[in-house]
């Protein structure tokens, strides 16, 4: 992609955004949007940095660190790892990335808030919500969610901001929405059992369903190839 193309293609991104948030009565300020890199070299990255972006999201931790190295000289980078946490890359995470948005399993955030540097302060995570009851998906169930959360919010060095869903695909808007709302519902409620706990946060929504997930009161938007453009094929 030519490096002028990830600029523009980032404006578009925003300019969508910002689009969808109008349209849902929502302020312009109400959700910002994570450029996803996954499978993408440093220097695209750099190219959306310049451009004015600052949350990355990347789901490969290795492809990741090395990233990292490589944009080491920029500063105010916010990073997130989107992908499935296994128990021994925890360390790596903790001390790399400012947010975890996959966490479905009380161990992982334990080993997480263990190895947290303290110097970094705690870290942000939201939990993976399997709102469509996919048996091939991650992600807690809706009827756990409120114990694993109790777990997370005694842990010292995380602070949960809220949830994270991957629905399954449809391109019906109305089904779109229905799922997210169980999201939104779902934070609605966690809110309500624990008052005091920084419950902020809906990370949803991609290039195909942003539109619904904004309606639906996301905050966090994760877009891939709308800014990076299309990945090479699996096994390329």
């Amino acid at each position: 992609m030519p490096e002028a193309s990830v600029s523009e293609s980032l404006s578009s991104a925003l300019e969508r955004l910002k689009t969808a948030l109008s349209a849902a009565g929502r302020p312009e300020d109400a959700a910002y949007l994570l450029a996803v890199g996954k499978t993408k070299p440093a220097d695209m990255l750099r190219q959306a940095y310049i451009a004015g972006q600052r949350a990355f999201g990347e789901n490969y931790l290795q492809e990741a660190l090395e990233k990292q190295r490589a944009l080491a000289d920029l500063d105010d980078i916010e990073w997130h790892f989107i992908g499935a946490l296994q128990s021994n890359k925890t360390r790596d995470v903790a001390e790399h990335f400012d947010w975890v948005h996959g966490i479905d399993r009380e161990k992982i955030a334990r080993r997480l808030s263990e190895q947290r540097p303290s110097e970094l302060g705690a870290i942000n995570i939201c939990l993976q919500l399997n709102v469509s009851g996919e048996s091939s998906k991650a992600g807690v169930d809706l009827a756990d969610l409120p114990a694993l959360a109790e777990s997370l919010l005694s842990l010292p060095n995380l602070r949960l901001r809220g949830l994270m869903a991957l629905p399954a695909p449809s391109d019906d808007p109305r089904q779109q929405r229905h799922a997210f709302r169980k999201v939104a519902d779902a934070l609605t409620d966690l809110r309500q059992r624990f008052p005091d706990a920084s419950l902020d946060t809906l990370s949803m929504g991609m290039s195909g369903d942003l539109e619904a997930a904004v309606a639906e009161g996301a905050t966090i938007v994760r877009l891939g190839t709308a800014i990076f453009g299309s990945r090479p094929p699996l096994g390329n």
